[in-house]
Formats: structure tokens, sequence, C-alpha cells
């Protein structure tokens, strides 16, 4: 990372970002072109990072994971434009996270419960969310394995 001083260590803090942004972009290989496809998402951090994204069974993205499952991915949130006199002076405070891994599709459908439920918690569902059979077999549920993470700020 060249801007050491941005750089965030701290899990605490970029859990603190995962937690306050809603749309995880990932950017997935296309022949000549990258395509980067915004997701709601969900999350589990243990031993290791796990976001989970839930969409259709169909679409150029699954096509494009059915060839290669590796990914980019970034979140960012915490977004304020800073004025200044001058254009140079001009800048923006965020807060980011970068990374890349693998996803793999969730099949059995208590593990589709689970990942779902992440979702819901993430957008603030305070209650316990049910999920009938047909839509549970309507929606694929994904699960990016998270390799690297960086995150940044500007405050």
């Amino acid at each position: 990372m060249r801007r050491k001083d941005r750089e965030i260590v701290d899990r605490d803090k970029i859990e603190e970002i995962l937690e306050s942004a809603d749309v995880c972009r990932i950017a997935l290989n296309d022949e000549k072109y990258p395509y980067i496809v915004p997701l709601n998402y969900g999350y589990q951090w243990g031993d290791a990072l796990r976001l989970y994204f839930h969409c259709a069974k169909e679409g150029k993205k699954i096509e494009l994971l059915g060839v290669n499952n590796h990914v980019g991915f970034e979140i960012d949130c915490k977004h304020e434009l800073i004025k200044g006199d001058a254009a140079c002076d001009w800048g923006m405070k965020y807060r980011s996270i970068i990374g890349n891994g693998t996803i793999h599709e969730i099949l059995d459908d208590s593990s589709k419960v689970v990942a779902l439920n992440l979702l819901m918690k993430h957008y603030g569902y305070a209650g316990k969310p049910s999920y009938p059979g047909i839509m549970l077999k309507a929606v694929k549920v994904l699960c990016l394995d998270v390799h690297e993470i960086t995150a940044k700020a500007r405050t």
C-alpha cells in the first residue's frame, strides 16, 4: 500500500467498515474487460473472513464464475467531500476495503439459511427470518472466501 499513513490493520476497525457499508462490488474475469457488479452482502469473520451474497440462478455473473471463481472485491463507506479554496485542496474522506478470494455456491438448505440470516442481520433485520422451501430453491447463495484484504481510510 502506497499510503501507509492511511492503512488500517486493526481487525475491529476493518469490521467497522464491514458493518457500516451496504454494498460490496465484486470484479470477475471476463475475456476482454473485468466485469464489476455491486451486491448486497452479509459476512462472518472467525478464523477467516467470508462474505455471503444472494442472486438469481442465471446471468452473466454466474456464467463468469463458472469459468473462473477467483474475484476481486471492494467495499467503501463514510464518504464526505472536503472542500477547499483551491482545486488541489479538495478531497474525499472515506473508509475502504479491497481484497480477493474465491467464490463457491452454497448448496445445502441449512447452510443457505445461515448465510441468508447473516445478510438479513447486516441490513438490520432483528427478527427470525424464515424462507419458504420454494424460495430457497429459487435463490443462489454464494460464499466468498477472502484470501487477501487491505483497508484504508482518510478521516
